[in-house]
């Protein structure tokens, strides 16, 4: 297991009595007052957003989603979209970002298998708003495990700091952090897409 996570899943916690389990059997489990992530077969878990956070992503993803439909670039996902990690070698690991958007070139057939379950590809951009019992160490683990599957572009969503960490690919530090004099950019990962991030906490 990559020293990324240690300690386990640091930014969540391990569900007791669990055993091990499968991306399968994650999808099978019932709503509830958690949101749940998989991580080498750990069942892992957060409280539900608050209000706050919930707003933040739901705000970013639509103008998000109406720039990528626009343009064609491919698909975007809100917090309940999972990706199953597998295939990019971490097996029965599952995560959820906030948002998530996939190039239109990965995005699974419409009437494939793999269309209605969790996509087994990482997101091209993760987006996580870190809540407030968050902190950098454990959301720097986060983001190093999205870009360690192949995610090109992680925005960690920092409320209580007004603040935006942007990870970029072979970083072990965020590449730039946005304050709210600043835009977001999609760079190469979604041309042409940019967000005052003023606009995420107004």
């Amino acid at each position: 297991m990559s020293s990324l996570l240690e300690p386990f899943a640091p930014w969540a916690e391990i569900v007791p009595n669990s055993g091990q389990m499968t991306v399968d059997d994650l999808a099978r489990l019932p709503q509830g007052t958690w949101q749940y992530e998989l991580l080498y077969g750990r069942l892992v878990r957060m409280p539900l957003s608050g209000g706050e956070a919930s707003k933040i992503a739901l705000c970013l993803g639509g103008r998000l989603l109406i720039f990528v439909e626009e343009h064609g670039l491919g698909a975007v996902t809100g917090a309940d979209g999972g990706y199953d990690l597998g295939p990019a070698g971490f097996p029965d690991t599952e995560l959820g970002p906030d948002v998530g958007f996939v190039r239109a070139e990965h995005v699974p057939p419409r009437h494939s298998p793999e269309y209605s379950k969790a996509w087994p590809v990482a997101p091209d951009l993760a987006v996580e708003v870190a809540s407030p019992n968050q902190f950098r160490p454990e959301m720097s683990a986060k983001a190093q495990l999205y870009l360690a599957a192949g995610t090109r572009l992680v925005w960690v969503i920092w409320p209580r700091y007004q603040q935006v960490d942007i990870w970029r690919p072979g970083n072990i530090a965020p590449s730039r952090t946005c304050t709210i004099a600043d835009l977001l950019g999609g760079e190469d990962v979604v041309p042409g897409f940019t967000y005052p991030v003023s606009a995420l906490f107004a």
